[in-house]
């Protein structure tokens, strides 16, 4: 299944339109398969990274990759978790950051 995954990723790859486009393909598909990677779901963290990142300090964009993200994604759950321990553990119902 992986491989055949690959190859049609791949196939698909040739026919992106210009060299800008492939490289902006190249990214989301980098990005959306180191999230699955992290077990991380890829929606969620595109979803903050785009909305924080203009106004994110350019030394600390470190703290955007997936499995950085990932680690203060759940210690951000957790404290607010503590806070209320009543309220469900639901990653999509968060606020972004």
């Amino acid at each position: 299944m992986r491989l055949r995954k690959s190859f049609r990723s791949r196939k698909n790859s040739l026919f992106v339109g210009n060299p800008r486009g492939g490289r902006t393909a190249a990214i989301l598909a980098s990005l959306t398969s180191t999230c699955r990677r992290h077990h991380v779901d890829p929606q969620l963290y595109l979803t903050q990274l785009l909305m924080n990142l203009p106004s994110w300090p350019v030394h600390d964009l470190d703290a955007w990759l997936p499995d950085q993200w990932k680690l203060r994604h759940s210690a951000r759950l957790a404290s607010l978790n503590q806070r209320n321990p009543t309220a469900p553990d639901n990653l999509s119902s968060l606020p972004a950051e």
